[in-house]
């Protein structure tokens, strides 16, 4: 059961990101275990539980590893600073994950997020997205609607520089999905008190079972 990081867990993380090396991960190691490792796990493990209790989609969990892939060492730090969980479908192996959507949690020594969305989306993908609200723009102002009744997740993207200009008008928020290149509903908040309860478990599962509607619309385009 997760309990709760702790502010030992943000200690090490910033000694990690001033001590990226071998000598001192090494000498350092249990403590990222106990502190970082362990209530990640713990926190991944019950989320993913809890949601695919209710949502028999064929998830899967995944945690990422502390070790960078030695192939993309280029800073000469072999460590991450942050480590993140995700819930997503597995795909086959000819298949990028980064163009499939997914839900995940993520801690840096600064700031904390979860959310749902792509990595980087395919450009196939985000034209089918245009031609679908293309061909049902009002279906589609409903569908986002409750976007804009919360306030913890906000739409993030990189937008071509070229507008896309839709078939009918539509309103500033539908416009603004149009013309994304990728997308993610992220929530972001700097590292505090959240952090050091249970309750954060509470916090993703409410916010993943918000999000849910809009993975199944996203997962079939």
């Amino acid at each position: 059961m997760f309990n709760g990081f702790s502010p030992k867990t943000i200690d090490f993380m910033w000694n990690l990101r001033l001590n990226n090396n071998k000598p001192w991960f090494e000498a350092h190691k249990d403590e990222f275990i106990r502190d970082f490792q362990t209530p990640l796990k713990a926190l991944g493990r019950e989320v993913f539980e809890r949601v695919t209790a209710k949502h028999d989609r064929g998830f899967i969990h995944k945690v990422s590893r502390i070790y960078k892939d030695a192939r993309r060492i280029r800073d000469g730090e072999p460590y991450r600073a942050n480590l993140w969980f995700s819930i997503e479908k597995p795909v086959p192996d000819n298949v990028q994950w980064t163009g499939t959507p997914v839900f995940w949690f993520e801690l840096a020594p600064d700031e904390w997020s979860y959310g749902m969305g792509y990595y980087a989306a395919k450009a196939e993908t985000m034209a089918n997205l245009r031609a679908r609200i293309d061909e049902e723009p009002k279906k589609f102002e409903k569908f986002i609607t409750p976007l804009n009744k919360q306030n913890e997740f906000v739409l993030e993207g990189d937008e071509y520089k070229r507008r896309k200009e839709p078939a009918m008008k539509l309103s500033e928020t539908a416009a603004s999905w149009y013309n994304k290149k990728s997308f993610s509903l992220i929530h972001k908040q700097k590292n505090g008190k959240e952090l050091y309860s249970r309750d954060l478990a509470e916090r993703l599962v409410k916010g993943y079972e918000f999000l849910m509607p809009f993975y199944d619309y996203f997962i079939v385009l």
